[in-house]
């Protein structure tokens, strides 16, 4: 049994629809559980205007009755209130009006390589789809893999480690789901407030000098069981399904899981996962620097992923490119934008590792009915005497 998760929509059309076919009859869905996450993913000090306009919500259309899944593909759509400002731009169907094309390519975006590949004129047939506002969609059918995963006692949690030349410091102690409580109250979802209230103040003087900044999150799973993913196929390995999916979200441009680059500089002897065993605990590990995953497999340990977000494109004061039409030079398209949208490409992480780790449930366990889910991974955590940490 796969889970498939596939998205539809333009930033400024009329709304964005997530289907995801896989999940098992019976799994029980919060509809403000759902909302909930569709709000986080516009939360974050730095955010531009569009975040005034559109209040997400997703409205299910299929595959829901009665608040509980029927086993067959689940359609969520969440509408651009915008559109009402977009209607001639954006119509689906030919209208009256002279409607200009878009001929300026933002450095840095999918602008120029896109009206190459698909042998367009007007750079908005790719902007609108190649936008960060798809991510909505994904944020609400990411939604619904973790009410499965919460099913099967998986947790997913992420936080802001870097805005700009801001980091917060390193924990001393493995954080916990409890770690996490208030993160959404945070400006900038930091969980360390002197980190915090620099963050704010970096984004503030990066905006008032009309750039835009990028940083790092990190994203936890906790609770996800030994045995996901495979050795056996390059294509099986979790760890490339994780990179693959983190790196797929707009701006991110570099992945990584556990400590990554600092195990790279060490000796062999400080860069792994020794293994115990007692009676009361069984197999354990002291450390986690390999982020929950050795040889393609989750280890038990929580699962650590961290995401590299660069600058958003689109800028205020617009970088130097080229009219498509003219080949002449000429400023950078300037599109409504945000400074910093870092912590909001948490929440979207969040979304596409329970996607990931959800399809490794899926392909492990199967099952049509979400209780046979539950007996199927409570039998296998009794076949390799493994207990939630």
């Amino acid at each position: 049994m796969h889970l498939r998760l596939i998205t539809a929509g333009e930033s400024h059309g009329p709304g964005l629809t997530c289907i995801v076919e896989g999940l098992p009859a019976g799994l029980e869905l919060d509809r403000e559980a759902i909302d909930r996450d569709m709000a986080r993913r516009q939360l974050g000090h730095g955010r531009g205007g569009r975040m005034k306009i559109e209040t997400d919500r997703a409205h299910v259309t299929a595959g829901v009755r009665h608040g509980r899944t029927m086993g067959g593909p689940i359609a969520l759509q969440v509408a651009n209130r915008d559109y009402t400002n977009w209607d001639e731009r954006m119509n689906p169907w030919p209208v009256e009006a002279d409607v200009p094309e878009v001929h300026l390519p933002r450095p840095g975006h999918a602008d120029l390589v896109g009206v190459w590949k698909y042998g367009f004129t007007d750079v908005r047939n790719v902007l609108e789809r190649a936008s960060a506002r798809e991510t909505a969609a994904r944020v609400a059918g990411g939604a619904v893999c973790r009410a499965f995963l919460e099913a099967v006692g998986v947790r997913i949690r992420s936080h802001v480690v870097q805005i700009g030349t801001v980091v917060a410091p390193e924990r001393g102690a493995p954080l916990t789901v409890a770690d996490f409580d208030d993160v959404d109250a945070d400006p900038v979802r930091c969980l360390d407030a002197d980190s915090s209230r620099a963050m704010v103040e970096h984004i503030n003087v990066q905006r008032k000098a009309n750039e835009s900044i990028g940083g790092v999150f990190e994203v936890i799973a906790f609770g996800a069981v030994p045995g996901l993913g495979s050795h056996v196929s390059w294509e099986e390995r979790l760890d490339g399904r994780i990179a693959s999916a983190i790196c797929s979200i707009q701006a991110v441009k570099g992945v990584t899981l556990g400590e990554a680059f600092e195990i790279a500089a060490k000796p062999g002897s400080e860069a792994h996962d020794e293994i115990f065993y007692s009676q009361e605990r069984g197999y354990y590990r002291e450390t986690n620097r390999s982020g929950g995953l050795e040889g393609g497999m989750t280890t038990g340990e929580p699962l650590v992923v961290r995401g590299a977000m660069k600058p958003l494109p689109t800028l205020t004061q617009p970088l130097r490119s080229v009219d498509i039409e003219t080949r002449e030079p000429a400023q950078a398209l300037r599109e409504r934008t945000d400074s910093s949208t870092v912590p909001a490409a948490g929440v979207v992480a969040e979304a596409m590792l329970a996607y990931v780790v959800a399809n490794a449930y899926r392909e492990k366990f199967g099952g049509d009915h979400v209780d046979d889910v539950r007996a199927a991974v409570e039998r296998y955590c009794e076949r390799i005497g493994w207990k939630p940490r």
